[in-house]
């Protein structure tokens, strides 16, 4: 068995590996219940999928010119999909999407009802209640 054929297989194994993330992330998107899980479930294993996917493609073509467009690619999704599931996150808890009962820590309340960020989700609340489809166009 040579370095070629060890080299594929690891590739491969790879490919595989990052493809059943991605699929358990678009599953657990689908599938969770709540925001805050199905932003964890949408951008944990995909990054982690992406990232095994790409060590694959570097794995079997073996240049340095993929090399570096893998590297860029892998620093891009590390720098923004943090900061996206984060205001994904944000945006959720001030429109009232967030079960805040279900939070073992929450720092936020307090500096939002100081700046009085919460004047106006108990109408947000109560329109949620009356018409789901409403409140999902409106935050």
């Amino acid at each position: 068995m040579t370095l070629d054929s060890v080299l594929d297989v690891l590739a491969a194994v790879c490919f595989l590996a990052g493809a059943f993330l991605s699929l358990a992330a678009g599953v657990g998107v689908l599938r969770f219940p709540e925001l805050l899980a199905r932003m964890h479930a949408g951008t944990k294993p995909q990054v982690l999928g992406l990232m095994l996917m790409l060590l694959g493609l570097e794995l079997r073509l073996r240049t340095v010119a993929v090399f570096v467009v893998i590297v860029l690619v892998v620093l891009f999704q590390m720098l923004t999909s943090p900061v996206a599931a984060h205001m994904v996150g944000r945006a959720g808890y001030r429109t009232g999407k967030v079960r805040t009962d279900d939070l073992v820590l929450d720092d936020l309340t307090s500096d939002l009802d100081a700046a009085g960020i919460f004047e106006h989700r108990s109408e947000l609340t109560a329109l949620a209640a009356q018409d789901p489809e409403r409140s999902d166009e409106q935050g």
